[in-house]
């Protein structure tokens, strides 16, 4: 059925409707009117009625005003041609910035040299370890009582022996009290047994930070419904215990020293929780925190109670002669780039027993940490484009859970106890005196007994390798690598448990038969020449294929 034409609305009104409209325009148009004459604005410019001809001078009239108009096109043409130089020349500006960027370092060297030292006046590069090692110094020189931070997994690992050794020399009496911090992380016996025996050289306070302050400031987001178990660790995780303890041990000494305030120095290597103790005690987001190292650049202070300041301090700048393993447990050389996470994973496994990172991790038996890498990024669903596993994602994410607070390892104290070099027993009597030794025992039994401690069987067991040095001063740097460290090509080498070691007699041996074939072997034109490979008898037939590689 063809659908009749729609007639347009007719566009005709009322005579009542078009007046009422006219009105209401004319009461517009008059209420802009009289606000533009309150304003002063004119809406039309008034006409020039020109110079009339019966007027006197009429022609001299017509020139000074033709001459004055002149001038005026003059002055906006002169204005013109000044900012088209002004912006030629920043553009010449730019290109020359650019070009000095791209030219070779040794010219702009030598171009720096020729600038006088009074007129180079950059500012201080933070990430640089001279100004790290100022900052601390400026740390230890300011505060009355030091607290060095120590990772209740690997607390010896965590001592710094220059850091304590200037802390004592300093004049002042300086008072060093150390923080076992993250005593979550580690077994009850464990961290018991750590406090009985930093305890024969100076007071140690049991700590566990809070990792989810937020500062008073920011609301928190409405989140959904969650389940309980998760609710239970977010709490967990946000409880903090030990902050009574050490406020009131810092209290006590405040109100027996004449002092105004008592100035505490907050010191440690990185990823230990400096910054974290100092949120606890304050309650709110006062620092910065992070996984990653270097967050703090320069000293904060941050008041806590009436009459004591806390003092954060960057993380101490450890020396290259350290062992890999103390470096890679801390990421130290992979943030500054002298390692790859590859070869920071490779030296923590070496450290482990492989039983163990495998009920952590839950991933099957591997043979190098090549091999780990996969398997671990396979079960996290870390994958590169076409479902190829992203072994290095994987590493860094390994990384993370070892340097910071997420991975549950331990390291067992020294039964033979002895002092430093730099420690006597009048040091330790001195450091020991003033404190409330009584109430830091209560209150370290009270926060043994709130904690939520792991078991001994979930916790990985490393070998500690002693205390790490750190440099308070940038001409302490030597420009050796450490010792320790090794080429890619002998640590793919190591990397493999199961191959025998092979003597320095065996190599030789191999490598003298091959010298004359290499020499008989001539290549003949037109002629393709194949090379017999030496076949390893030595392995057995079970141990020839690993079945488990394509039938799982």
């Amino acid at each position: 059925m063809k659908r009749p034409k729609l007639r347009k609305a007719s566009k005709r009104l009322s005579c009542s409707k078009r007046y009422k409209i006219q009105k209401k325009v004319r009461e517009h148009n008059r209420k802009l009117r009289k606000e533009a004459k309150k304003k002063g604005v004119h809406k039309r410019a008034k006409k020039d009625p020109g110079v009339p001809s019966s007027a006197p001078f009429k022609e001299e009239v017509l020139r000074e005003a033709e001459e004055r108009r002149q001038q005026i096109e003059e002055e906006k043409q002169r204005k013109r041609q000044a900012k088209k130089e002004e912006r030629a020349q920043k553009r010449k500006k730019e290109k020359e910035a650019e070009s000095k960027e791209t030219e070779p370092k040794a010219k702009r060297a030598r171009e720096d040299d020729l600038i006088k030292p009074s007129e180079k006046q950059t500012p201080p590069d933070k990430n640089s370890k001279q100004y790290l090692c100022s900052q601390l110094n400026k740390v230890i020189d300011a505060s009355d009582v030091v607290l060095e931070v120590l990772d209740a997994r690997d607390p010896l690992g965590c001592r710094c022996p220059q850091l304590e050794q200037a802390v004592l020399q300093r004049e002042g009496n300086k008072k060093l009290l150390l923080v076992l911090n993250k005593i979550d992380l580690v077994p009850k016996e464990n961290v018991e047994r750590w406090i009985q025996c930093l305890q024969l050289e100076f007071p140690v306070v049991a700590f566990k930070a809070s990792t989810q302050i937020k500062d008073k400031t920011v609301q928190a987001k409405k989140r959904r419904i969650v389940a309980s178990n998760e609710v239970l660790d977010k709490s967990r995780a946000a409880a903090s215990f030990g902050n009574s303890c050490l406020a009131k041990l810092l209290t006590s000494l405040a109100n027996t020293q004449n002092n105004d305030s008592l100035r505490v120095g907050v010191v440690g290597f990185p990823n230990v929780g400096k910054s974290s103790i100092i949120n606890s005690m304050k309650g709110i987001l006062a620092c910065n925190v992070s996984v990653k190292r270097g967050v703090t650049k320069s000293m904060q202070e941050v008041h806590i109670l009436k009459n004591v300041k806390l003092i954060d301090s960057p993380g101490v700048v450890a020396s290259p002669s350290n062992p890999p393993a103390s470096m890679a447990l801390r990421s130290l050389q992979v943030e500054e780039g002298q390692e790859t996470v590859l070869e920071a994973v490779r030296t923590l496994l070496k450290q482990c027993d492989k039983t163990q990172i495998m009920l952590q991790y839950n991933v099957p038996d591997f043979r190098n940490s090549l091999e780990f890498l996969t398997l671990f990024a396979k079960k996290r669903g870390y994958l590169k484009k076409g479902g190829v596993p992203n072994s290095e994602e994987a590493a860094t994410v390994f990384l993370a859970d070892w340097t910071g607070a997420k991975m549950s390892y331990h390291c067992k104290p020294q039964e033979n106890h002895s002092l430093p070099a730099y420690m006597s027993d009048a040091v330790v009597a001195e450091m020991q005196n003033g404190w409330n030794l009584n109430q830091l025992k209560k209150g370290n039994e009270e926060t043994l007994k709130g904690v939520k401690f792991p078991n001994q069987a979930s916790s990985i067991s490393l070998i500690s390798k002693g205390p790490t040095a750190g440099l308070l001063s940038v001409s302490y740097i030597s420009e050796e690598k450490p010792g320790a460290a090794t080429t890619e090509g002998e640590a793919g080498l190591n990397d493999k448990n199961t191959e025998p070691e092979q003597t320095t007699e065996d190599t030789n041996e191999t490598a003298e038969p091959e010298k004359p074939q290499k020499a008989s072997l001539k290549k003949k034109p037109g002629h393709v020449l194949f090379q017999s490979v030496p076949i390893d008898l030595s392995l057995s037939t079970d141990d020839a294929y690993d079945f488990n590689t394509d039938f799982k």
